[in-house]
C-alpha cells in the first residue's frame, strides 16, 4: 500500500524555481547530496556512543556513489541513520523550518537560486536539477520497517513500504538526457575530489566488474596541518559545512595547546544568511571529539552574537560520551568558548584597516555584532572598538569610536573640551540626519552618531563610557546648546500666550509645550523629558509588547526665531485668529512627529491641509 501526496505549497514552487533555473555548476547537486550522506553517518556514529546495539550491523561508515550509463542513472547510498516515514514526509515533503517562503523570495528578487540554495538547507532539492525522477530506499537505524519514496519533482511524491536488510539511505536520480555525463567515472571522480575531498568517511565509486575505488582523502581537514591545505579545499569545506555556496569572507584555522587542547576551523560568511535575526536561530559551529560529531546544537559553544560564525571545534580533552547536561555546565566548554572568541576578535582586529574589505563584514553582520557590547561584559570594549557607525561628519562612510574621539578632542563646547560621544536613535540614516535636535550640534560643530538597529537602544545603556569618554544620547546632553543670534524673534508675551493655546490643545498628546534656543532651521521639534527612555526606543517596546506602559513625557518645543512661529504667535494674540492658530499648531505638531519618525494622529486632516496650503502658494 501506498501513500500519494501532494508537495507543500512553497515546495512546489522551490522545485520549479530549481528545475527551471539555469546553473553554472550543475555539478553541485553531488556535493550536496554526500554532504547528506556525511551528516547522517555523523548522526549514527554519535548515536551509537550511547546505543551501541543500533549501529552494530551498520559496518564501517561509507558514502557509496553507483553510475549505471546504460540507465542512465546515478545512486548515492550511505549506511547512516536513515529516515523512516514520518522524517520523508517532514523533511522531504514539507520544508517549514528551512525558510522556503523567504528563500522563493530572495529568488525572485534576486533572481539568482544558486547562491541561496545552500542558505536555506534545501540542498536535496538541488537533484532536480538533472534528475528527471528521484527514488529513496531508507531505513532508520534500530526500526524494523524500509520506506521507499518516489517523486518527479513536479506532482508530488509517493510513499510506500519498502524492504532493505540494513539501516541507511539509497537516492537513485534518473538523469535526464542532458545530464547523463554524471555517469561517466572520469568526470565522478573529479567532482568528489573538487567538492568532498575532506569528508571524513570514504567515498567509494563502484565500477561494476572492476570492483571499487576510494575517491577521497577520508581525513578531517581540520585536523590536517595549515601547510597541508590549499584555499581551495578550504573553501569546498566551508561550503560542506554552511551549506552556503558564498565564498568565506575570513577563514580561521588554528590549534590552541596548554591546559585544554583543541582545534578550531572557523569561517565568516561573506553573506548574511535569511535567518540572522529569527529568534530560534542557532551558533553555526561542529563539536567532534578526537573527530568523532558530538553535536550541531551546542549553544555553549558559541556567543549569540556571534552566530553567523561557521565551522568546527575539536577536542580531545572532552569526553566522548559527554550529554548535553554536561555541556551546559561543563567549565572545559566555557574556556573553548573563551579561547575562540579572543581568537576572533584579534582576527577581525587585523582586518579592520581594510575599509572595504572590513564594509563587507559589517553590512553583513554588524548589527548582530553589536549585540555583544550588550552581551559580553568580557570583550565589551573590544567589540566597541571593532563597531562602524554613520555619523553626521559623512552620511556615507562608517566610523569608529576611536576616529570619533580623535575628532572631538579638537571640539570645544563653550569654554570646556567635549567630553562625551553623542548620538540619537532612529530607524533611518537619512531622516536622523535632518532631525530638528541635530541643529544645534550641527552649529556647534559637534559630530552625532546616527544610529538605526534596534540593538542600538540598548548597547548604549550598558556602555556607559568609552575610553573616557561619555555615551550620551542627544536628549540627555548636559551641554550649553543654546545659540546666540540676532535674528528677529517673536515677543516673549507671544510665545506664552501661543504656548499655552498649544498646552491646552494638546494635552492629551504632550507633556508640554515650551520654546527652545536650540533649534535654527526648523520651526518645531519633539522631544523628551531628560532621563527618560528615547522617542525611538519607545516606540520599538510599543510595536513589541503593543502597550503604552513604557510612555515617555513628549515635548513640543517651538524655535521662537523662525517666522512661521514669530507670525503665528503674533496672530495667537487676537482672538478670532484662534481656529487658524489651531489648524496651523495641528500640522506643526505633525510635522514634529513626522520629523521623529512617528504616526499622525489624524493623516487625513494632514493631507487635506497640506493640499490648501500648496493650492494657494500656487494661485
Amino acid at each position: 500500500m501506498s501513500d500519494k501526496m501532494n508537495f507543500q505549497a512553497e515546495v512546489g514552487k522551490l522545485l520549479d524555481i530549481v528545475v527551471n533555473s539555469l546553473y553554472s555548476e550543475r555539478q553541485i547537486f553531488l556535493r550536496e547530496l554526500i554532504s547528506n550522506a556525511s551528516d547522517a553517518c555523523d548522526k549514527l556514529k554519535y548515536l551509537a556512543l550511547t546505543h551501541p546495539d543500533i549501529a552494530k550491523s551498520a559496518g564501517e561508515f561509507k558514502i557509496a556513489i553507483t553510475p549505471d550509463a546504460k540507465n542512465a542513472t546515478l545512486k548515492i547510498a550511505d549506511n547512516g541513520i536513515g529516515m523512516n516515514k514520518e522524517d520523508l514526509i517532514n523533511h522531504l515533503g514539507t520544508i517549514a523550518k528551512s525558510g522556503t517562503a523567504e528563500f522563493v523570495k530572495n529568488v525572485k528578487d534576486n533572481g539568482s537560486a544558486v547562491d541561496l540554495i545552500g542558505q536555506f538547507g534545501v540542498g536535496f532539492y538541488s537533484a532536480f536539477m538533472v534528475a528527471s525522477k528521484v527514488e529513496i530506499l531508507t531505513k532508520k537505524a534500530g526500526e524494523d520497517n524500509a520506506w521507499s519514496w518516489e517523486s518527479d519533482g513536479v506532482s508530488g511524491f509517493e510513499i510506500k513500504e519498502a524492504k532493505k536488510e540494513s539501516n541507511g539511505t539509497e537516492i537513485t536520480l534518473y538523469l535526464k538526457d542532458e545530464d547523463k555525463n554524471f555517469t561517466d567515472t572520469i568526470y565522478l571522480r573529479h567532482i568528489i575530489r573538487t567538492y568532498s575531498d575532506h569528508i571524513d568517511y570514504p567515498i567509494v565509486l563502484c565500477l561494476g566488474e572492476a570492483g571499487e575505488e576510494t575517491v577521497n582523502s577520508g581525513s578531517a581537514l581540520w585536523a590536517r596541518h595549515k601547510s597541508e591545505i590549499t584555499s581551495d579545499q578550504y573553501k569546498e569545506f566551508y561550503h560542506h559545512i554552511s551549506k552556503n555556496f558564498d565564498d568565506p569572507w575570513l577563514t580561521l584555522h588554528f590549534k590552541a595547546e596548554g591546559n585544554i587542547e583543541y582545534t578550531g576551523l572557523l569561517y565568516i560568511p561573506s553573506s548574511a544568511p535569511y535567518d540572522l535575526f529569527q529568534p530560534d536561530v542557532k551558533n553555526g559551529l561542529k563539536l567532534y571529539v578526537n573527530k568523532v560529531f558530538i553535536s550541531d546544537k551546542v549553544e555553549e559553544l558559541m556567543p549569540h552574537y556571534l552566530r553567523f560564525v561557521k565551522g568546527v571545534i575539536d577536542s580531545s580533552d572532552l569526553p566522548l560520551n559527554i550529554s548535553r547536561e554536561m555541556l551546559q555546565h561543563s567549565a572545559l566548554l566555557e574556556k573553548i568558548k573563551s579561547g575562540t572568541v579572543k581568537r576572533l576578535l584579534k582576527e577581525l582586529q587585523k582586518r579592520v584597516e581594510n575599509y572595504d574589505d572590513y564594509l563587507i563584514f559589517w553590512q553583513a553582520f554588524g548589527a548582530a555584532f553589536k549585540e555583544g557590547i550588550y552581551e559580553d561584559f568580557t570583550n565589551r570594549e573590544e567589540i566597541a572598538a571593532l563597531s562602524r557607525f554613520i555619523s553626521t561628519k559623512d552620511l556615507e562612510k562608517y566610523t569608529s569610536l576611536d576616529e570619533y574621539i580623535e575628532r572631538a578632542k579638537n571640539v570645544k563646547i563653550g569654554e570646556n573640551e567635549q567630553k562625551a560621544i553623542y548620538y540619537i536613535t532612529g530607524d533611518d540614516v537619512k531622516v536622523l540626519a535632518n532631525n530638528p535636535q541635530l541643529e544645534a550640534f550641527k552649529a556647534k560643530g559637534i559630530e552625532v552618531l546616527l544610529l538605526t538597529d534596534p540593538i542600538d537602544e540598548f548597547w548604549t545603556q550598558t556602555l556607559p563610557n568609552y575610553k573616557g569618554f561619555a555615551i550620551q544620547h542627544i536628549a540627555n546632553a548636559d551641554i550649553d546648546l543654546n545659540i546666540e543670534r540676532k535674528d528677529d524673534k517673536a515677543g516673549d508675551g507671544e510665545m506664552e500666550k501661543l504656548c499655552s493655546i498649544m498646552n491646552e490643545l494638546f494635552k492629551n498628546e504632550v507633556g508640554k509645550v515650551t520654546t527652545t534656543e536650540k533649534l535654527t532651521n526648523s520651526p518645531v521639534s519633539l522631544n523628551v523629558e531628560q532621563g527618560q527612555m528615547s522617542i525611538h526606543l519607545e516606540r520599538l517596546m510599543r510595536n513589541h509588547q503593543q502597550q503604552t506602559a513604557f510612555a515617555s513625557t513628549r515635548i513640543l518645543e517651538l524655535n521662537p526665531y523662525h517666522p512661521l512661529i514669530i507670525k503665528l504667535a503674533a496672530m495667537a494674540m487676537e482672538e478670532n485668529n484662534r481656529p487658524k492658530v489651531i489648524e496651523i499648531s495641528k500640522i506643526l505638531l505633525d510635522q514634529a512627529k513626522i520629523a521623529e519618525g512617528e504616526s499622525i494622529s489624524d493623516p487625513a486632516f494632514y493631507v487635506a491641509k497640506l493640499s490648501d496650503y500648496i493650492l494657494k502658494a500656487m494661485a
